[in-house]
């Protein structure tokens, strides 16, 4: 495929699921010798602290040293903004004339709905389209879900595929009749199984005393960022039921955002503080993870969960919400608990009966593990390929 030009355009290039989704893709097709390019916006509506941005730093020198060009787009941005989505707009447009690529693939909402559209008036021959979840519900008010339901509806028709991560998003988007069902294609995001390794004995004890944490204490742990969407606040109710029952059980966030401060103020006046503990964004998120007795992901809407499968490749039992994507990954009662979201008391219930039965913990972790080898970015990677190779035939294209 060395002369097949394929341009992606994602809002934001953070350390975030869908950002490491396309990190992934675009390295395993450079692989398969595509020639590619990636457009993204600033990322400043992250909110990334130092090590982030270093570490995004990093990911983009790995992507140039491939062969693959990153373009900053400077007023590409996630929250509504008519100039500036304007001036957006007609960058992406003249960036696509620039490199005449066979194939547009888009990341997200915002760069879905403008680079799509100025794919098309560019006359690019192939448009591909991964929303990594959708904003159905969850994110915006009723008028701005309505606007881009609206939208999405539109930008479908000029568009050759829209690749759902699992088989509950592809139905959510029909549901809302976004598309007919032969437009979608299910390809779960991979994650880089090989370089998941569970922590040593020792290596976990050194970890909890440098935590403070004692080295019997239970841990309950998250990781993403908090925010709204991610449901943090339900797993500090939770944690209130389970520390008065379970008072040397420590509840671990790994991950920064705007709803820290206020989380620690909840904790604070639940007395709970002791036994919660923010650990803000961590380049070592296998480490951590490998501490936790359970892993817990209290989302009220999420694309896939890819933060799951890591949890699942080290072993560790799931308590999750039944939303999006999340039953793809996580089997009620097999390698963990489905709940339904807001609702803290039932991920206390579940939690409790985790942290009561070590054999049922264990036994779930096996299972996940098992399960995890269904999500790997080498199979991700080998189904992107295949779905251009059958788009580009399709289109009479030949490489």
């Amino acid at each position: 495929m060395g002369n097949i030009k394929v341009l992606h355009i994602i809002t934001r290039f953070d350390k975030g699921g869908s950002a490491q989704n396309t990190y992934l893709s675009l390295l395993g097709l450079r692989k398969k010798h595509y020639q590619l390019s990636l457009v993204s916006g600033l990322s400043l509506e992250s909110e990334m602290k130092y090590e982030e941005i270093k570490a995004k730093e990093k990911d983009i020198q790995i992507l140039e040293s491939e062969g693959i060009e990153f373009i900053q787009c400077p007023f590409l941005l996630r929250r509504i903004n008519v100039i500036k989505d304007l001036r957006a707009f007609f960058d992406i447009w003249r960036i696509i004339k620039k490199y005449n690529p066979l194939i547009v693939h888009t990341h997200s909402s915002k760069a879905g709905l403008m680079g799509r559209l100025a794919a098309k008036l560019a006359g690019t021959p192939i448009i591909v389209h991964t929303p990594h979840g959708h904003v159905f519900f969850g994110y915006f008010g009723p008028f701005k879900t309505k606007l881009f339901i609206i939208f999405e509806k539109l930008a479908s028709r000029i568009t050759d595929k829209i690749v759902a991560l699992t088989n509950r998003e592809k139905k959510d988007h029909i549901l809302f009749k976004i598309a007919e069902e032969d437009k979608f294609s299910v390809i779960y995001s991979g994650i880089e199984l090989n370089i998941l390794k569970e922590s040593s004995s020792e290596e976990k004890q050194n970890l909890k005393k440098e935590l403070g944490i004692p080295e019997n204490s239970l841990i309950v742990g998250t990781a993403g960022r908090l925010v709204p969407v991610k449901g943090p606040e339900f797993l500090v109710k939770a944690s209130k039921y389970i520390i008065s029952k379970y008072p040397d059980t420590y509840f671990m966030f790994t991950g920064d955002g705007p709803l820290e401060q206020d989380l620690k103020r909840k904790a604070l006046e639940m007395g709970i503080s002791d036994n919660i503990i923010f650990l803000g964004w961590r380049d070592d998120l296998a480490k951590i993870i490998s501490i936790y007795d359970i892993f817990v992901l209290p989302s009220l809407n999420e694309g896939m969960g890819r933060v799951l499968v890591e949890a699942m490749a080290l072993g560790k039992s799931i308590v999750a919400s039944n939303v999006g994507g999340i039953p793809d990954l996580v089997i009620h009662g097999k390698n963990g608990f489905l709940v339904p979201p807001k609702n803290p008391k039932e991920l206390a219930k579940y939690i409790q009966v985790l942290l009561e039965d070590k054999d049922k913990r264990e036994k779930m972790g096996l299972a996940g593990k098992e399960m995890a080898y269904n999500f790997t970015s080498e199979r991700m990677v080998e189904k992107i390929a295949n779905l251009y190779k059958k788009l580009l035939t399709q289109k009479n294209i030949r490489s």
